[in-house]
């Protein structure tokens, strides 16, 4: 502003005049001066903050260095941050998939834990399901219970892989522990196992029931069956103290289970029940009849002479009655002999005749068919009732208990034995009934064929008969002349 007003004044000058020189040098003197002065001052001044800005550059220059510098380690900083990262995002990929990778170890070897859990069971004696079931259980319902964790579900498998070994260890020798088991009156009993080897023996702390381990299905209370002989003696003793006698089977239990398992018919028809007698009178029935039958079939067959009947129709053909009668008196083949009755008794009325010979031929092939007929109907009824009456005694209907499934379910399987022989007695009758059919029509058929032929050629040769007198003694004809 001070070198503005400098200026106009320089150059205002001229227009002032020229009035006075004098004054007018005089001005321009002191406003040189002024000038000057001013000049100078303003140099001083601009020294001035040259010498500030000089004494406040070197801060800010050092100031400057140092946020260079800080921005120059933020960046190193923010490189090993980013190397960090990358270098952290790879560790979690691999950390990932390790855990993947351990994850599907878990699953498999949980897999292997639930599988042996679930064979274990069928691998041991079903009496051991008493001493170990509730481990077994544990670890089978670990697998399929969502609400435990993965943790508390390897702690229940591992927990039943520490009692199957202790089971090994424990076998060792023997194994005995207490337990309850079924007798053969379908009764519950408590008492101790031993296990040695495949062998399961079984003693009744009350009642002194003492014998093998027989598995029932469905049932985790196995049947207890006593052994005959010195056998049965020694099992109680060995069971209780460990020294006894005891069944010895090489064979890992398969020749115990066939000899516990060995009965007769003897014993499965006294399991029946009572209603076993009349099916065995109704098997006697059928089994006769059908013997008998067979019989008269082979004899009937035995007897049988195509070349008799031929004879007979060729002497009726030429009009020989007389000769056709003693022809069928002669033979003993029922066809012929039938035909032979009618032609004696045709004086009456030969269709009647044929028609009575017939029936009375055929009436002894249908000998014995009604009896097989009844006992096919009545045999399954039989087993029925045998069922219904042994499952009333399983169930106890009259006042027992139910607290034994082994009794209930073996009460049932006794039961059916009616309804197994029933239905085997109706099979078999069945078989011998539909035969005996087949040749009762066979008979019939062959009898009206011959019946047929001979009233044809009666008829035909009716005119050329002669009239001849006869009497009949039985079922034979004597002709005169």
């Amino acid at each position: 502003m001070k070198t503005l007003m400098i200026v106009l004044c320089v150059f205002g000058v001229p227009t002032l005049g020229r009035a006075d020189d004098s004054s007018a040098g005089g001005t321009l003197v002191q406003l040189s001066r002024s000038a000057d002065q001013q000049l100078a001052t303003s140099i001083q001044e601009l020294n001035q903050l040259r010498d500030q800005i000089a004494t406040e550059k070197l801060p800010l220059s050092r100031e400057l260095t140092a946020l260079e510098e800080r921005v120059t380690q933020l960046r190193r900083d923010y490189d090993n941050a980013s190397r960090s990262v990358d270098s952290g995002n790879l560790d979690i990929a691999a950390i990932k998939a390790e855990m993947k990778a351990r994850q599907d170890e878990l699953a498999y070897v949980g897999n292997l834990l639930d599988e042996y859990a679930r064979t274990f069971e069928s691998k041991v004696n079903v009496s051991e399901l008493q001493w170990c079931g509730k481990a077994i259980e544990s670890a089978k319902q670990a697998t399929e219970n969502t609400t435990l964790s993965v943790p508390e579900k390897f702690t229940r498998q591992t927990d039943f892989v520490r009692v199957s070994m202790k089971r090994i260890f424990d076998a060792i020798g023997g194994l005995r522990f207490p337990g309850v088991g079924v007798d053969l009156q379908g009764a519950v009993v408590a008492g101790k196992y031993a296990i040695i080897g495949p062998v399961a023996l079984f003693s009744a702390t009350v009642g002194g029931t003492a014998g093998v381990v027989v598995p029932q299905s469905g049932s985790t209370n196995p049947l207890i069956r006593p052994l005959e002989g010195s056998l049965q003696t020694g099992i109680a003793a060995l069971v209780d103290n460990g020294d006894g006698l005891l069944p010895l089977d090489p064979s890992r239990g398969g020749a115990l289970k066939a000899l516990v398992q060995k009965t007769n018919l003897f014993h499965i028809f006294e399991k029946g029940g009572p209603i076993m007698w009349p099916l065995l009178i109704a098997s006697i029935l059928a089994l006769g009849t059908a013997m008998e039958r067979i019989l008269f079939l082979m004899n009937e067959r035995r007897k049988r002479d195509p070349k008799a009947l031929e004879r007979l129709l060729g002497a009726v053909e030429k009009g020989d009655m007389v000769g056709a009668v003693r022809i069928s008196n002669e033979s003993r083949f029922y066809v012929v002999r039938a035909l032979g009755y009618a032609l004696g008794h045709k004086g009456e009325s030969l269709p009647n005749a044929l028609l009575y010979s017939q029936a009375q031929e055929l009436k002894r092939f249908r000998r014995g068919i009604p009896i097989l007929d009844t006992v096919i109907t009545l045999a399954p009824l039989l087993g029925l009732l045998g069922t219904v009456t042994g499952m009333m005694g399983s169930f106890s209907l009259i006042g027992g208990e139910l607290s034994a499934p082994g009794a209930i379910t073996g009460g049932i399987a006794e039961a059916l034995i009616a309804t197994a022989f029933g239905l085997g007695i109706a099979i078999t009758s069945l078989l011998p009934f539909n035969f005996l059919n087949a040749r009762l029509e066979e008979a019939r058929h062959e009898l009206d064929s011959a019946a047929t032929q001979l009233e044809l050629l009666v008829t035909q040769h009716a005119s050329a008969l002669p009239v001849v007198g006869h009497s009949v003694h039985g079922n034979r004809l004597v002709g005169k002349e």
